[in-house]
């Protein structure tokens, strides 16, 4: 006998976790589909544990995009969380939501629908304090009692210090919360971590309902299709180890498996563009001609140099710096192992250094580059800046290769594409290249490794050499004003032309914030589960 849910969710991730919560945490009935496997692995656990696994884990998924012309051909990988919480088990834990602009902007993005809710920064504020728990802030901007732990490092390294001074010499003022009245400027970021163990939304949604009869959790379950009957969902076709199952639900299905891969179960399942659908030989369900287009990501490119001495963090995950670092850990619970890696950042306008930043930068002191560029540079003591462009402008898309059910997507990206996000990156590799260049960082680099100069044209090639993904897909199923063609969503995250069904991760935004998305998808999450229970 099949079984019978009130709800469905697709994607155990930060979305999904926290919409199976809301909703259990209301008395319905849920089963939640999690096509990874169990989060509780102590290199999970452990802040910088992701280091160890990044370029090569059972807890990712790598998709490779398609060759990109503009790249001169390049393909590259963008990863993803194949985890009980998503990339919130696998991530660097920074804690960032973006700027009250960002969620404004959909807000006006979203006006002439008729469905009477705002996604403006009053509206979800809410939400984001409702789930956070703070360690240093509580305020109108600060949550302190939420689920979601939110701390200061554990630990500092003294590159991320120096790298910090640095920039405040180029003019930048330090910014105690990236989260607060102002993005702008240098200092610490916030991480979703406490007492050096991962806090994901498996475990600030999930864990606190173990044991509840309410919720069915499936791990190693992928979604085949959504199911649906004269206009309404009414069930997933899912496979595990055991082969290939059906779930009926009396109420909706959200779909949460993020940017890449619900705009492909809503294809498989008859939802999308007419025409490539019927290149796959599957019936339209609902024509949605958005599904799969609007591919937002943070292009990210590297800033590496070597160090003249033993700093930051190379080899301390290995041999008898590894057992001290554990040691310490255990008997003080202090040292390297209560840092996610990366302690510092900063968010600038290289431009015009009063307007909205353009640029955030990551500083993490090893050697740090994607898994196709490795043995490019030599490891070695070092420090790497990343520079992020935080509102980009190229676009990509998501299509479906076949109609296998369980075949990878064709991805996309177009990273750095737009000839405005390239010149922003330019501008944000020079700024920081002169951070390098400046006291007291510069006192203790050796050798800027790469880019190799600071002309336009060296670091144009660099920044088409080295741009990978800022683990941030979004869009592709976008929310959108009723008289939007391309508007897959209404601004209640219901698929348009499909009763009972929903996506809530990012893949629902209209654009991209300016900062990481973990907490902005967790909010989605949230914020879903409670207009299902509105209108049920």
């Amino acid at each position: 006998m099949t079984p019978q849910y009130d709800h469905i969710v697709i994607g155990g991730g930060s979305a999904g976790a926290a919409a199976a919560a809301g909703l259990v945490n209301a008395g319905a009935k849920v089963l939640l589909l999690e096509a990874g496997y169990s989060n509780r692995h102590p290199l999970l656990d452990m802040p910088p544990g992701i280091f160890k696994m990044i370029n090569g884990s059972k807890f990712m998924r790598y998709h490779k995009t398609e060759a990109q012309p503009h790249l001169d051909g390049r393909a590259h990988d963008i990863p993803q969380g194949n985890v009980l919480g998503g990339g919130s088990s696998v991530n660097a834990q920074v804690y960032m939501r973006g700027r009250p602009s960002d969620y404004d902007a959909w807000d006006d993005m979203l006006r002439g629908t008729n469905d009477g809710v705002g996604w403006g920064w009053d509206e979800v504020l809410p939400y984001f304090r409702g789930m956070e728990g703070n360690n240093r802030f509580a305020s109108d901007l600060h949550g302190s009692e939420g689920p979601v732990l939110v701390s200061d490092p554990g630990h500092i390294n003294d590159m991320s210090r120096w790298f910090v001074q640095a920039v405040q010499q180029l003019g930048e003022p330090f910014n105690p919360d990236f989260n607060g009245p102002t993005q702008r400027g240098v200092g610490f970021y916030q991480f979703t971590n406490r007492a050096g163990r991962r806090n994901s939304s498996a475990y600030a949604f999930l864990t606190p309902l173990e044991g509840n009869p309410n919720l069915t959790i499936k791990l190693q379950a992928e979604a085949a299709r959504i199911e649906t009957k004269d206009g309404r969902v009414t069930g997933v076709t899912y496979r595990d180890k055991s082969g290939e199952h059906s779930a009926n639900v009396d109420g909706e299905v959200i779909l949460a498996a993020g940017a890449l891969v619900s705009p492909k179960l809503l294809m498989l399942s008859g939802i999308g563009p007419e025409a490539h659908l019927g290149q796959h030989g599957i019936d339209v369900v609902a024509p949605r001609q958005g599904v799969g287009q609007n591919l937002i990501d943070h292009p990210e490119v590297p800033v590496t140099a070597f160090a003249n001495g033993p700093y930051g963090y190379f080899k301390q995950g290995n041999g008898w710096r590894m057992l001290r670092n554990g040691l310490q850990f255990k008997l003080f619970g202090s040292g390297p192992v209560t840092s996610a890696g990366v302690e510092a950042g900063a968010f600038v306008n290289p431009s015009d250094p009063t307007a909205d930043p353009t640029i955030q930068a990551f500083c993490v002191p090893i050697v740090y580059l994607d898994r196709d560029a490795l043995e490019e540079v030599e490891d070695d003591y070092g420090l790497t800046v990343t520079t992020v462009v935080v509102k980009p402008t190229s676009r990509g898309e998501v299509r479906l290769k076949s109609s296998d059910p369980f075949a990878m997507p064709s991805v996309s990206p177009n990273l750095l594409k737009s000839e405005d996000d390239m010149a922003e990156m330019i501008r944000g590799q020079r700024f920081f290249r002169r951070a390098f260049e400046t006291k007291p960082l510069s006192d203790r680099i050796r050798q800027i490794v790469i880019p190799e100069g600071d002309d336009d044209e060296t670091l144009r090639a660099h920044c088409k050499r080295f741009v990978k993904t800022n683990y941030h897909p979004a869009g592709t199923c976008r929310m959108g004003a009723d008289g939007d063609p391309m508007a897959v969503l209404d601004s209640r995250l219901r698929v348009r032309g499909v009763e009972g069904l929903r996506v809530c991760d990012m893949s629902a935004v209209p654009d991209i914030n300016a900062g990481n998305t973990n907490a902005p998808a967790m909010m989605l999450g949230a914020r879903c589960a409670d207009l299902v229970l509105e209108d049920a």
